[in-house]
């Protein structure tokens, strides 16, 4: 049976949540939306909104105009910088693979 996540709201921190654990795990956007309970297609649109526009790509601009600075500068960097530790552990892992199958290839 198909679980339905249409209409599952978020908010900003589980969306920086959620692309800070796709990233982390080397952008496994199944599992992502897996364990977060939402659409495989919603967890690609938050990382690359993030990718393309950082914390301000994962707001929601649905409905009435809200100010662009729903953070504090502080909130805001906080998030940022969980997500470029995130980051910083996947490119870490992929390093660790690519020195795995160097080893493999070499034998």
């Amino acid at each position: 049976m198909v679980k339905d996540n249409k209409g599952r709201k978020t908010t900003l921190d589980e969306r920086i949540a959620i692309v800070e654990h796709c990233t982390a795990n080397a952008m496994n956007y199944a599992l992502t939306a897996k364990e977060y309970d939402c659409s495989y297609g919603q967890v690609y649109t938050w990382v690359k909104k993030y990718e393309e526009r950082g914390v301000e790509g994962l707001y929601d601009r649905r409905g009435r105009s809200k100010p662009m600075e729903e953070l504090t500068e502080t909130e805001r960097l906080q998030a940022e910088n969980r997500l470029l530790k995130a980051q910083t552990k996947q490119q870490q892992m992929e390093i660790n693979f690519l020195k795995k199958l160097n080893a493999v290839e070499r034998r």
